[in-house]
Formats: structure tokens, C-alpha cells, sequence
């Protein structure tokens, strides 16, 4: 605890327990179902990826500061409806267990749920499919 009074590190073990509980409690069916769904956007991106011969998105967005822009647009618009959706389930999810709305975790759930599994299966799909497609 500082002077002021204010504890930092047992305010971010506070948040860091809450984050971790999540899979307990009400709504817990949403920490397998949303990353599917962002995973199924994801295959889908991979295919049309793949079919049209364009290296993985993230290797794109990595490698080609150019592209950026219209990439983060493109992903933005596949993965927006699955993340607000895991915003909106996370922020009932607060309400219902902590009475109280945390919305930094409920982006940080969203992002975990919704962006990261699609960012991974675009690229993983596209590199499974392109050799498929090509015989």
C-alpha cells in the first residue's frame, strides 16, 4: 500500500480473480461458444484466403504495413458482431455475478473470446487449405 492508500497490486489481483472465475457461474456455455463462432468466421476468411492464393492474415498484417488499413477493415467487419456480442454477454454476465459493470475485463474477455480465435484460425485455415486446394 502507498501513502496515498491506494493498492495497486491487490486491485490487479482483485481484477485478475474476477477474470479467472469466469468460466464458473452463469452464462459459462459462452467460454465454448463464442470462440467457435469467431473460429467459424474465421475458417470461412481462411478459405476465401486461400482460394483467392493470399498469404495468411496475419503474416500479411505483419509484413505489409500497406495493407494494413483494409486488412484491420476486413477483419473488423467479420468479427465485429461475435465480439459486441461477447461484450454484451460479459456485461449481463457482471450484472448477474458482480452487480457492478467492469468494462476493461469485459473487453479483455471479448478480445480473448471473439479476436484472438478468429485472428488464429484465418491464418492456421489458410495454411491447412492453400496445398489442398492446389492438387
Amino acid at each position: 500500500m502507498t501513502s496515498s492508500g491506494f493498492d495497486f497490486w491487490g486491485l490487479l489481483l482483485g481484477h485478475w480473480e474476477m477474470l479467472s472465475s469466469r468460466h464458473r457461474g452463469p452464462l459459462s456455455l459462452r467460454i465454448l461458444i463464442q470462440p467457435l463462432i469467431a473460429a467459424a468466421f474465421g475458417l470461412r476468411a481462411g478459405y476465401r484466403d486461400a482460394r483467392a492464393g493470399q498469404a495468411p492474415f496475419g503474416w500479411l498484417f505483419t509484413t505489409r504495413p500497406e495493407l494494413r488499413g483494409g486488412l484491420l477493415r476486413e477483419g473488423w467487419s467479420h468479427v465485429r458482431n461475435v465480439f459486441l456480442t461477447a461484450v454484451t454477454v460479459d456485461v449481463i454476465y457482471e450484472l448477474i455475478v458482480f452487480r457492478w459493470i467492469y468494462p476493461g475485463q469485459a473487453l479483455i474477455v471479448a478480445t480473448t473470446l471473439a479476436v484472438l480465435p478468429y485472428l488464429l484460425i484465418r491464418g492456421l485455415s489458410n495454411r491447412l487449405i492453400r496445398p489442398w486446394l492446389s492438387r
